[in-house]
């Protein structure tokens, strides 16, 4: 009697499932070897999604997976080469994926039956046709940041130095006259004469340095007459302008003059400005190098080139007359500069900012393309 029953009832609800039984898609399709296929179909919430395969050679898949677009995996399976009336629940309206995994060389013929019970009338001509939307999804990067928020000043005593004065003088560092004899003479027509300028002095609040010098070489009397005429012309200039020099070599030396007068008759002299080794060279007759050199009567030259302005120097003197010896006048002055400093208090003023950690949020607006149902 019970088994009757049970009959019975089959017998009555069968036509009804049946008839509620909605065909989405049947097909036969091919995939290639090592390859992948995917069928996306959309299905209205409280479906339940009818799934069958079989795989005509009866040749296994690697995988077979339903998903709940994009990524909830519904149902897998590995391995098979039939599927009967597996039945999926949707519990929402979405799209759905039918994947399928062929890792076999050769390929494989598939045939693939969809079928959907809709939960109610209204959803029974639901569309499960797919399309592709472009959608922005705008998330939110959030980050922590100082800020700026307002600025202090600070006052700091400081002490600095300062230059209080300024002074250049003219110092005479060498002045005399040397003997140089002819070219027949025993003792020879060549002779030299050296001087050392003064060392720099560098204290702290005080320094002392040579900033430029100068030097004059003439002979005999015409030589003395012409350095008198300067004299008289550097005095009336000093007078007027500047007590910084006292000589016209001193004026020299500054710039306050660009040239001196030279006497354009007498004897005349071969002289050059040298250091030891070159010297020496000079006196024993082999090639010898030179700062300045000249010939005449009369003869000068200053120098600034901060090179140039420490050590020891040697005026080299010749004489080409044959016969008669001269007397040649040497003078050199340098300018010494004197700076003396101070320490001056002074207020150093810096601003600095204040921060503050705050919170930010900024958007990050990403766009895809994404399978839609019920277009």
């Amino acid at each position: 009697m019970r088994i009757l029953l049970t009959t019975i009832i089959l017998f009555f609800s069968l036509p009804a499932i049946s008839q509620d039984v909605v065909d989405v898609t049947e097909q036969t399709i091919r995939i290639g070897g090592f390859k992948d296929e995917e069928i996306l179909l959309g299905f209205a919430k409280g479906d339940k999604i009818i799934f069958n395969f079989k795989e005509v050679g009866k040749k296994e898949m690697k995988e077979i997976e339903i998903l709940e677009y994009p990524s909830n995996s519904k149902f897998s399976d590995y391995k098979t080469h039939k599927i009967e009336n597996k039945t999926i629940s949707v519990n929402q309206t979405g799209v759905y994926v039918f994947r399928f995994k062929n890792s076999a060389m050769s390929g494989r013929i598939c045939q693939i039956k969809i079928q959907r019970i809709p939960s109610n009338e209204e959803t029974r001509n639901f569309n499960t046709q797919v399309t592709w939307e472009t959608k922005q999804e705008t998330t939110y990067k959030t980050y922590t940041k100082d800020v700026v928020i307002g600025y202090d000043t600070l006052y700091t005593q400081k002490t600095k130095r300062e230059l209080k004065s300024t002074e250049r003088k003219e110092l005479l560092i060498f002045d005399k006259t040397q003997r140089v004899h002819s070219t027949t003479n025993d003792n020879g027509n060549k002779t030299s004469l050296f001087f050392t300028l003064p060392v720099n002095e560098l204290g702290l609040y005080k320094t002392k340095k040579v900033v430029s010098w100068a030097y004059w070489v003439g002979v005999g009397e015409e030589a003395n007459q012409a350095w008198k005429q300067n004299s008289q012309s550097i005095s009336k200039l000093a007078k007027g302008a500047s007590t910084y020099f006292v000589s016209p070599l001193g004026a020299l030396a500054l710039g306050a003059v660009a040239d001196l007068l030279v006497p354009k008759i007498g004897e005349d002299v071969s002289y050059a400005v040298s250091d030891q080794q070159n010297r020496n060279l000079f006196l024993a007759g082999q090639q010898y190098r030179i700062f300045d050199q000249g010939k005449g009567v009369a003869g000068f030259k200053n120098f600034n080139n901060m090179g140039m302005c420490q050590g020891t120097f040697f005026i080299l003197l010749s004489n080409d007359n044959i016969m008669q010896g001269i007397d040649v006048t040497v003078k050199v002055v340098a300018i010494i500069e004197t700076n003396e400093y101070e320490e001056k208090s002074y207020s150093d003023v810096s601003i600095q900012p204040k921060y503050e950690k705050k919170t930010f949020s900024d958007p990050i607006i990403v766009t895809k393309i994404v399978p839609v149902v019920g277009k």
